[in-house]
């Protein structure tokens, strides 16, 4: 995988992540503090700043009440050009 494919493939997966909490009601501070993270690094992982461990984004799924379909769905829908 290219650089290029992995920074892509982590925007859709941040801009994801941040419309799923967005669809919670949660700002970043909330969740932050519900999974006991500093709001920086959900902000990194929002923006497809940093990658995310498996185990990270389990723990961000049920915190904000998705399952994987939803974030699977998410993704594709991120991945879509924007008009």
């Amino acid at each position: 995988m290219d650089d290029q494919t992995r920074d892509a493939d982590l925007i859709a997966l941040g801009r994801a992540l941040r419309a799923l909490r967005d669809r919670a009601g949660m700002t970043q501070e909330q969740l932050a503090a519900l999974l006991g993270m500093d709001a920086t690094y959900i902000s990194r992982i929002e923006r497809g700043r940093r990658g995310v461990q498996w185990l990270t984004v389990q723990r961000f799924l049920r915190a904000l009440d998705a399952t994987l379909a939803d974030l699977a769905a998410e993704v594709e829908r991120q991945r879509q050009p924007r008009s």
